[in-house]
This record gives structure tokens, sequence and C-alpha cells, in this order.
């Protein structure tokens, strides 16, 4: 099975994203997989700002590298390496109804909230990404494509796209590619709102130990416990929701101690960082090796590059003869 999906690089990645590249890593083993840096779609929100773009990319492909991607098995790439996506995004905004477009559900929610933190994204281009993602699945001819379930009607727009394409021109070119949905954890942010950068409340992917327990140190925790010996309530307490996720194996017995007040909330702070530490261990092990290997970087997206712009083309050629272009 083809496999493609990618992310934008629009600033560090936390600890939230290694759920979405533990699936990524899995599939890889037994799938042919196209993973790519969509700095073209980071442009679409953060087209204002563009000096960080570059250091987004090397830390992202860094983070990926530490996550366990493995270049041999994958195709890593940036997007903008690949001409191909722009010219079959073009050919697809030919034959596309505006109201597809408009129709889309994060359309008008995202222009009314990044509106409201003073950001101006009355664009064409942020009104065309979801054709541009869909240009990115097709141009490989992705039969599945991992997503969380807020992708879904991307997803879903880039099967009518398909299927409009296949019609008009009577072919069976594009397939229509299935979602991939896997469990990821949703992580709050160390104060318990959406985790992200721009609120200083996450716990990056390439923390240090000692980051670590300064952002474990920061978290919000039950507000009716005031002293060690109070009885606790863990399933109010944002730590316990850590700790079910990285301390799974004593996740009962530390909720037992927190219920009856025989653990504190420093202590069990203190154990949740070094569980969190021993998880990041070799994801930091992986990204010291390929920090300390430049080039080697390079050669993995001009070489993920070369391979990707191999496919898109084979692609663009049968795309081209279609339409008669």
């Amino acid at each position: 099975m083809r496999i493609l999906s990618g992310m934008r690089p629009t600033g560090r990645l936390h600890i939230g994203h290694l759920s979405v590249l533990k699936n990524w890593v899995r599939l890889q083993e037994e799938n042919d997989c196209f993973y790519f840096i969509s700095d073209w779609h980071a442009l679409t929100t953060a087209y204002d700002d563009t000096s960080g773009l570059k250091e987004n990319i090397r830390s992202m492909l860094l983070d990926w590298l530490g996550a366990g991607l493995d270049p041999e098995r994958s195709t890593i790439f940036v997007q903008s390496h690949v001409k191909e996506h722009a010219e079959l995004h073009l050919l697809f905004s030919m034959i596309t109804p505006l109201s597809w477009l408009e129709r889309v559900p994060t359309y008008k929610d995202q222009i009314q909230q990044l509106g409201k933190e003073g950001k101006d994204i009355s664009t064409y281009g942020f009104l065309g990404y979801p054709l541009l993602m869909t240009a990115d699945i097709l141009i490989y001819r992705a039969d599945g494509v991992p997503v969380g379930e807020d992708q879904l009607p991307h997803l879903e727009f880039c099967r009518e796209v398909a299927r409009r394409f296949n019609y008009l021109y009577k072919t069976e070119l594009f397939p229509e590619p299935q979602a991939l949905l896997a469990e990821v954890a949703m992580l709050p942010g160390v104060d318990g709102r959406k985790m992200s950068k721009s609120y200083h409340n996450d716990i990056p992917m390439s923390a240090s130990p000692e980051e670590v327990f300064e952002k474990v140190r920061m978290m919000v925790t039950d507000p009716a416990r005031i002293h060690k010996t109070d009885p606790g309530h863990p399933e109010i307490c944002l730590v316990h929701r850590y700790h079910e996720i990285y301390n799974g194996e004593e996740v009962e017995e530390t909720r037992v101690s927190c219920r009856g007040g025989r653990i504190g909330c420093v202590a069990c702070k203190k154990r949740l960082a070094e569980k969190i530490n021993a998880f990041l261990e070799p994801v930091r092990e992986r990204r010291a090796y390929w920090t300390a290997r430049p080039n080697y970087l390079e050669e993995i997206l001009t070489a993920g590059a070369a391979k990707a712009r191999a496919a898109a083309r084979q692609t663009m050629a049968m795309v081209r003869e279609a339409m008669g272009v």
C-alpha cells in the first residue's frame, strides 16, 4: 500500500506529536511511505513571517528521525522541492467548483479563530488549502492517508476531486484514498489548555531532562488539595492524565495513593518527569546522532525529493495525456 502524509513546519514539535509519528514508523515497516514537510502549506497561515521556515524544516526533520522514521524505508522530502505538486494543484483548480472549497468545515472556523488572533487569512492560498492537500495526495496516487478525525472532511474532499477528474476525462487514473485512523493520545498542555508552542505550555520532543522536569513542575493539579495528606481527585488532575499515558504500569497504584493522601503532588510530578524522560531518551539519542551529521540531513532530503519527483512526474505525464494539455 502506498501511504502519504505530511506536517507543516510552523514550529517545534512537542510530545503530543509522538503518537502520530509512532504510527508513521509502524506504517513504514510494510508499506511504500511518502512523508513530506509541507512548507507551502505553512505559508497559508504564516506568509507574513518566513524568517524561521528553514530552521523549522531542519528541526522537524530531526524530530522525525528522532522518532524513528528511517530514510531507507520511507521517502522523506520537502513539499516545495517537488514542483509537480503545484502543477497538479493548478490543473485541479480548473475543475473544482468554488462552492466545494467554501463548504469545507475548517475554512470559516479558522478564518474567525485566526482573525481573533490578528491574522488575515482571507487569501486565495488559504481558501485553496484543501485542494493543494488533494494534489499532495493524488500526485502519488496514495491508497491510504494517516489522519486524525478533524482531517476527514479534507480527505472526503480529495476523494470528490479524484472522482470528478476521473469522470470528466474518462479515466481511472486516481484512486480514492482511504483514511487510516489511529489511536492518537490527545495531550493537553501543562496548563490544561491545548498544547501549543504559542501558549508556552508544550513539552518539546527535543526537551532536555531538566526542561522536562521544569515543565512538569508547572503542571496544574487538583485545586482542592492543599496538604500532601489531603485525599486527591485524580480524575480531574492533569498530572494523572499524563501518568495514564506515560506510566501505565504504575497508574493504578498512583491513583490509589493519590485518593488516600499517601503521595503528594511534588512526588507525583517527580515520578512523572522521570517516566517522560525515560520515554524520550531513545528519541534524544537518535536526534543527537543525526544532528551530528548535517551533511546526511541534506542527502536525505535530496534523495527523498528525487524519488518523489520520479513518482510525481509519472503521474503528471498521465494527467496531461488525460486532459490533452
